[in-house]
């Protein structure tokens, strides 16, 4: 019997044999066409013949997991009708000659060097998006034969990486965990992994050998045990058997409040990254959406969103969430996080650089086209604003005043709009020391535990030679979050937590005591976040 330690990126239990899962291999010929005009029509081609695909898959992922599921087809459709991505491609074949597969390859390839250093994990997502699209196309145009599982029985997956489309087009019934070498605890592949009840770790270097092989894999721990005794065996099916009744138990608190023991209510929101993730929100019951990342609307395309376009798309997700709470956090951009179009000049720590609201206030036509966007859009729904990376009074002064612009001017036009909430996040050491004076001018008061962690520890949270420097408990970060809830509470508005600690179980009684009024988690941490609200108390310890 061997063990090997990875990180746990959704708990339970799974016993079965190891498959090992390889992707496709091919290779990208590059050569001049004679015809960029029949090259194109072969390209279009693929697209359609790519599309009955995924409609073909949208359709049976519904039947067989529900709408939710399915929509990271919607997402590819949408990449490969309304997207820029298509329209590179056709560029390409069009200005250099060359074959469609090539071109294909090319725009992937350069939306990975664009993406590759980005931290936030939504807009990873939409690359990997890319990726998966890019390799469908090129299989389709090379007539390559795609990989699949084999046999009937279920396994344990293994593989170097591995992406929601992939576990879908494999097929939730084969599959009873996976384990990987590459991925986060927050990756998308992970979230889906929970919705479908998959356990999964991630950071275990998978071996060649292990093909075949009777394992377990402890999603609580994040292990995998190679070759167990009988007595393990024992012992771990005892805890799956206990694990599927707690699911089904899970499943009955959609509709139930959140409040502790003792009455206290803790408003619990959906943090979100596309207007496609909306039905999840609704699907577990969240109180509304605490975060609305914008930065999805800005990325992959080839000049800035019109305000138009941005108004379209808030104005959906207000119809949409009806009396919900709908928070949109204008566009977090900068350094680290952006677009060729945008031309940022490179900076030597883009961490620490010209990123949210400061990039924000230094291009405000940018800024005041999503201000007013959002502002028209509060007509139809209940929004409110949230404001990234604030560090001074300063930059809240010249928020107010471009929002009192953008009002006036929305008046001068008779558009009706209404006086949303807006709030400021703390994600910076410098917001939490003024936290009382950001509290008097704000409506609401977010913590962004994520930002808040790396700046207060000097740390960078993706760097993986200080890993295991990296505390996200650190008493400091846990004192400066009380000492900011405290201050917020003594000019009496309400303050949450936004960042990804908000949706770790063993922290949730340990804010709801400390003060906090509300949590933030994506979809898929709701119900377990609801059930520790339930049993907590809010006064002491239970």
């Amino acid at each position: 019997m061997e063990v090997f330690q990875g990180i746990a990126a959704f708990p339970g239990i799974a016993i079965g044999t190891i498959q090992n899962y390889h992707k496709n291999e091919y290779q990208i010929r590059h050569y001049t066409v004679s015809s960029s005009r029949r090259e194109l029509e072969r390209f279009a081609r693929a697209r359609k013949e790519a599309m009955k695909e995924l409609q073909e898959l949208y359709e049976k992922t519904c039947r067989d997991m529900g709408k939710q599921q399915a929509l990271i087809f919607k997402k590819h459709m949408n990449l490969l009708e309304h997207s820029s991505f298509a329209k590179a491609i056709e560029s390409l074949i069009c200005t250099e000659k060359v074959n469609a597969t090539y071109a294909v390859a090319t725009t992937r390839d350069e939306l990975a060097a664009t993406f590759s250093m980005l931290e936030d994990e939504y807009v990873r997502e939409r690359m990997v998006n890319i990726q998966e699209l890019a390799d469908r196309l090129i299989i389709i145009l090379d007539g390559i034969e795609k990989e699949k599982l084999l046999g009937e029985e279920p396994v344990i997956l293994a593989a170097q990486q591995l992406t929601p489309v992939e576990m879908m087009e494999l097929g939730k019934e084969k599959v009873l965990a996976f384990v990987t070498e590459n991925g986060s605890a927050v990756s998308h592949t992970s979230i889906l992994a929970k919705t479908m009840n998959i356990p999964s770790i991630v950071n275990v270097q998978v071996q060649e050998e292990w093909n075949g092989k009777t394992a377990i894999v402890d999603g609580y721990r994040g292990t995998l045990i190679l070759d167990p005794d009988e007595k393990t065996c024992r012992d771990y099916e005892k805890q799956q058997k206990e694990d599927q009744e707690e699911r089904e138990l899970l499943l009955k608190l959609r509709d139930a409040q959140d409040i502790t023991s003792d009455g206290k209510h803790i408003r619990l929101f959906a943090n979100i990254g596309s207007l496609e993730d909306m039905e999840s929100v609704l699907y577990y019951g969240a109180e509304g959406i605490g975060l609305l990342r914008s930065e999805f609307q800005y990325m992959g395309r080839e000049n800035y969103p019109r305000e138009g376009e941005l108004f379209r798309a808030y104005k959906k997700i207000a119809e949409t969430m009806g009396e919900k709470q709908v928070v949109i956090r204008t566009v977090d951009l900068g350094a680290d996080l952006q677009a060729d179009y945008m031309e940022i000049p490179e900076e030597a720590n883009p961490v620490m650089g010209n990123r949210g609201i400061r990039l924000c206030l230094d291009r405000r036509r940018m800024f005041k086209a999503q201000l007013r966007a959002i502002y028209r859009a509060s007509a139809y729904g209940n929004l409110a604003v949230l404001y990234p990376m604030i560090t001074s009074m300063e930059e809240v002064r010249e928020i107010q005043n471009i929002v009192e612009e953008v009002k006036e001017g929305l008046k001068k036009k008779d558009i009706p709009y209404k006086d949303i909430p807006n709030g400021y996040m703390i994600e910076t050491p410098a917001a939490a020391m003024i936290s009382r004076e950001l509290a008097k001018e704000a409506d609401f008061l977010s913590l962004g535990t994520n930002d808040l962690t790396q700046y207060t520890l000097a740390m960078d949270r993706q760097n993986p030679h200080i890993k295991k420097f990296y505390n996200d408990r650190h008493p400091a970060l846990m004192r400066m979050i009380q000492m900011a809830i405290d201050a917020v509470h003594g000019e009496g508005k309400e303050i949450y937590i936004c960042g990804e600690l908000a949706a770790d179980p063993t922290m949730t009684e340990t804010f709801i005591q400390m003060g906090v009024d509300g949590l933030s988690v994506v979809p898929a941490y709701i119900l377990p976040i609801r059930k520790e609200i339930r049993k907590a108390c809010a006064t002491g310890k239970s």
